[in-house]
């Protein structure tokens, strides 16, 4: 309607122009005073782009990290994840948060399950589970060099389920 209310006072173009309504992200943000996220943060979050050989665990490990070091007044560091996550993710990855349901995340906890239910598959901490379980020192491999692969392995899987004792005997073997 027009500003005095009449409808045939509006012109052919305003009658052809369609309304933006901006839909909602699906993250519903928890209310935040003065909130304000400089843009020189915003450079320092790594990015995560949802490609195949991306490691979805080390991406949440090194937003943490920049996360913990922005000290934001009277934020939490959960609500403070949550408002700084669609900036850092990027290309696929962005598309998967845009195309969730608006509304559907409430919590930092929710948003990293459903990031690691989509970028880090039951499939591949099988595969991490089984590489784990099979790993062995090569021939000419020294013992520390052998160590340390051994626990980039366990890095990148934390949700193995493989008890140290089977850990302890994975190694030795």
């Amino acid at each position: 309607m027009s500003e005095n209310g009449d409808d045939a006072e509006k012109t052919l173009r305003e009658w052809a122009t369609q309304e933006v309504t901006q839909q909602p992200l699906c993250i519903t943000f928890p209310e935040a005073q003065n909130f304000e996220l400089k843009s020189t943060l915003i450079h320092l979050l790594p990015p995560f782009r949802g490609l195949e050989n991306e490691d979805a665990a080390k991406f949440l490990k090194e937003f943490h990290v920049v996360c913990f070091g922005m000290k934001l007044h009277a934020v939490t560091k959960d609500r403070n994840k949550l408002r700084v996550f669609p900036f850092s993710v990027q290309d696929a990855a962005q598309e998967w948060l845009y195309d969730l349901p608006s509304g559907s995340i409430t919590s930092w906890n929710e948003l990293a399950t459903f990031f690691l239910e989509k970028y880090f598959p039951e499939v591949k901490v099988s595969n991490l589970h089984i590489e784990i379980l099979g790993i062995k020192q090569g021939k000419r491999e020294a013992l520390h060099t052998y160590w340390e692969r051994f626990k980039k392995l366990l890095v990148r899987c934390p949700q193995h389920g493989i008890s140290d004792y089977d850990l302890y005997h994975c190694f030795c073997e």
